[in-house]
């Protein structure tokens, strides 16, 4: 058969095709001609901050900002992929140079993830059809490991004391190391935590968190009486924030920056290892992984069974740089449990003031 004769017989086909789904070849030309003009970007980023979510929107809003400084005139679809990748890498090498950089990879990798979501936007409103997305046409740097692990309990133990000892609140700081040790929940859920959101009677609290997940976790007696105490004293709203400072306004993340940082201070391993709230979070699955196994540890940190949360337990439960020693016949270490004892139990005894754990 002659490549024209085979034309003919593809054409054929796809005009066969179309009129068994009632669309004829105008209707394309029309649909193609009704399509709106992409907005410039200047124009449509406000909109996308405006509809995503108050976390999608911190994490991405610093890069929508570097975009639209950069291309703020041009429209959604003139971009390639190349000039992405362009973008990306003036951004890895442009990025504010911190202790725990990482050569700016993770800039990089959260332009392109923010500028994924500005475009999946733009398809769902019919501005670019997916097909064109550009930002999809761009790898992401590799994702290096993780350097953040467990805390060993001695090291848990300077951290609460000079928690517990310095600054203008204590009893805020010691109260936010205890919720965070005890539950290894998220920054972001201990500051979404309400008085609402308190189960006093079986020591239960509800935590709000990233994706819009919600579990109930159980907690230590004693937590949940210092955690109502700290309501009743800074006169904390039903469904207002939870924790807050004296003056009784709520606090935010600064909180937890400058607590770490006056701790990097007392502590100079912290400074240098840039321990953060996140460590706690993996030193108590840690423990729960090594002591009630894999799958309590994974519904502790509150991942899901399937889809994309499947394995990330694993990255909590990593072997410390600890472990290598223990297994050449170092003396055995002592169970991490002081802060977490009571809290598989739901209802067991007590476990100490916060400012002690």
């Amino acid at each position: 058969m002659s490549d024209t004769a085979a034309n003919r017989a593809e054409l054929d086909a796809a005009r066969l095709l179309l009129a068994r789904m009632g669309i004829s070849p105008a209707d394309l030309l029309d649909a193609a001609v009704a399509r709106p003009l992409s907005p410039t970007f200047a124009e449509y980023v406000p909109v996308v901050a405006a509809a995503v979510t108050v976390g999608t929107r911190r994490a991405y809003g610093s890069y929508w900002k570097r975009v639209v400084e950069h291309w703020g005139q041009r429209r959604l679809d003139e971009p390639t992929p190349s000039e992405i990748e362009q973008l990306a890498e003036y951004v890895k090498t442009h990025v504010v140079a911190r202790r725990n950089a990482r050569g700016g990879r993770s800039a990089a990798e959260h332009l392109i993830a923010a500028l994924r979501c500005l475009y999946k936007r733009a398809v769902a409103d019919g501005f670019i059809v997916a097909s064109e997305n550009p930002a999809l046409k761009v790898s992401k740097p590799r994702r290096l490991p993780s350097t953040r692990r467990a805390v060993a309990d001695t090291r848990l133990a300077e951290i609460n004391e000079v928690a517990a000892s310095t600054g203008d609140d204590p009893a805020l700081d010691t109260l936010l190391l205890r919720l965070h040790t005890e539950t290894a929940c998220r920054r972001g859920g201990a500051l979404a935590l309400r008085p609402a959101d308190l189960d006093s009677d079986q020591c239960l609290i509800l935590l709000r968190e990233k994706g819009d997940s919600r579990r109930w976790q159980p907690v230590s007696p004693t937590l949940m009486r210092y955690l109502q105490r700290h309501v009743e004293e800074r006169k904390a709203a039903e469904s207002g924030q939870l924790l807050r400072y004296r003056s009784g306004q709520p606090i935010t993340y600064r909180r937890y920056d400058h607590l770490w940082v006056r701790i990097g201070e007392h502590l100079p391993w912290v400074y240098t290892q840039q321990i953060s709230t996140h460590w706690l979070r993996h030193t108590t699955l840690t423990w729960v992984e090594r002591n009630f196994g894999y799958g309590v540890a994974r519904a502790y940190a509150g991942h899901s069974e399937s889809g994309g949360d499947a394995g990330t337990t694993a990255t909590y439960v990593r072997a410390t740089i600890r472990a290598p020693a223990k297994s050449l016949g170092d003396a055995e270490q002592r169970q991490w449990a002081g802060a977490v004892a009571g809290v598989m139990a739901v209802g067991g005894g007590d476990v100490g003031d916060p400012a002690q754990a």
